[in-house]
């Protein structure tokens, strides 16, 4: 046989025994971090194993591995894997080489095995040998996915009935939470998290995996904080029971913001890999379990208004609302509408007058009427504030002399801010 044929035999019975100790490792049980450990013991070489965003969920990396990443600018800020700027034949950075290979079954893309070698490149029998491994990884992942959703479903139902007040047997509660792992015993704040887009134009499973992502991106971050951190997947949105963090709380913020801006910042990423905008409301602290109920539906009209309010990837705490937590309340639209309509009058219009009037009206508001300062804020001679300071009172009512006027002026473009 000649030696280029010994050669082959010699790499396709490394990639052979590599698949079989990969097989025995998902047959006794073994997780992602097994085959990662399997893989780069075999092939010399740095592995990880991404969400297909690049979230990091099992790996092999030794310190060297993860300098080469950071310094070809291959790793985000939270130490996601910027899957999408590694080239289908790989990526050459120093003397090493990286490459991300798609872990899927059944036509769904479900992870990212990722390679890395820092002595040079990784070889037509490595990538051959990875290829094997994201077929192992591949099957893990659709069982482990499998069992995710059977305890999701649990979780879900029992969280709801946490809501919906239907449970009062302590000992229940107990029994369930310690089956999760959750801590229930101590204070939080309950976030509720929504992807900005419902894509309803997108197949049915194509949204579920976005949802599914996003939840397990949820998943990976809380856990990140400290065991027994409840954070479920409702369908169209994610609870999560943050535990209270007041260590460096600053006094004028809501309580545990500094520890919900981290961890929304860490789901969020850099945007890469295909992450999703999201919007969270956070509720007041529960205390106790009796709050959770209460903290649950201020969770879902703080995500609603800021939404409204401050648009698409925006972080609202109930405490912040103000007004708007009133004006939320207001079941019936056309009622909004026609209090908007009866005290705005022509600015309530659509029209590019009617909107700039409304930001010369807000202007005042802000100022107290002061005509100097808002003309200076506005950048208008003083003589054309007081020019449209007439026309708004011709049109409106004597806003200058009526304060009970201003107020529901004042009111009126809160609530066309919010219902539109």
């Amino acid at each position: 046989m000649r030696p280029d044929q010994l050669d082959a035999a010699a790499a396709l019975a490394r990639v052979d025994a590599l698949h079989t100790a990969l097989t025995h490792i998902v047959l006794d049980g073994g997780d992602l971090a097994r085959i990662a450990e399997e893989v780069a013991g075999v092939l010399g070489a740095g592995i990880a194993v991404t969400s297909s965003d690049g979230r990091e969920q099992a790996s092999h990396l030794e310190p060297g591995d993860r300098e080469l990443l950071a310094g070809a600018d291959l790793l985000d800020h939270t130490g996601r894997v910027r899957v999408e700027r590694i080239g289908a034949d790989g990526t050459r950075v120093g003397g090493g080489e990286v490459r991300v290979l798609r872990v899927a079954a059944a036509g769904t893309d479900l992870a990212r095995l990722v390679g890395v070698r820092r002595d040079g490149p990784l070889g037509e029998d490595d990538v051959h040998a990875l290829e094997r491994a994201a077929t192992v990884a591949a099957l893990l992942i659709t069982r482990e996915e499998s069992i995710t959703a059977v305890e999701n479903k649990y979780q879900g139902d029992f969280l709801r009935e946490l809501f919906a007040r239907r449970v009062r047997d302590a000992a229940y509660v107990e029994e369930h939470a310690t089956a999760f792992g959750w801590r229930l015993d101590r204070p939080v704040v309950v976030v509720s998290a929504e992807l900005d887009t419902a894509d309803e134009a997108l197949p049915a499973d194509q949204r579920r995996r976005h949802q599914g992502r996003f939840s397990a991106a949820w998943r990976q971050v809380t856990q990140g904080l400290g065991p027994g951190v409840p954070s479920v997947d409702f369908s169209s949105e994610v609870v999560t029971l943050l535990p209270l963090d007041t260590t460096d709380a600053d006094p004028g913020e809501p309580a545990a913001a500094d520890v919900v801006r981290r961890v929304v910042a860490a789901v969020a990423g850099d945007r890469g890999g295909g992450r999703r905008s999201f919007s969270a409301g956070v509720s007041r602290v529960a205390a106790t379990l009796d709050d959770l109920p209460d903290c649950y539906a201020q969770a879902r009209r703080a995500v609603e208004v800021g939404r409204r309010v401050s648009g698409a990837g925006s972080t609202t705490f109930f405490d912040q609302l103000g007004l708007h937590r009133l004006i939320a309340l207001v079941p019936d639209p056309a009622e909004l509408r026609s209090f908007v309509d009866d005290v705005l009058g022509p600015l309530a219009l659509r029209t590019p007058e009617a909107a700039d009037l409304r930001e010369t009206l807000q202007v005042l508001l802000d100022t107290n009427f002061n005509v100097a300062e808002a003309a200076r804020l506005q950048f208008f001679h003083y003589n054309t504030m007081r020019y449209r300071v007439g026309k708004l009172e011709r049109l409106l009512g004597p806003l200058s002399s009526d304060p009970h006027l201003r107020l529901d002026v004042a009111v009126a473009l809160r609530v066309l801010e919010i219902a539109g």
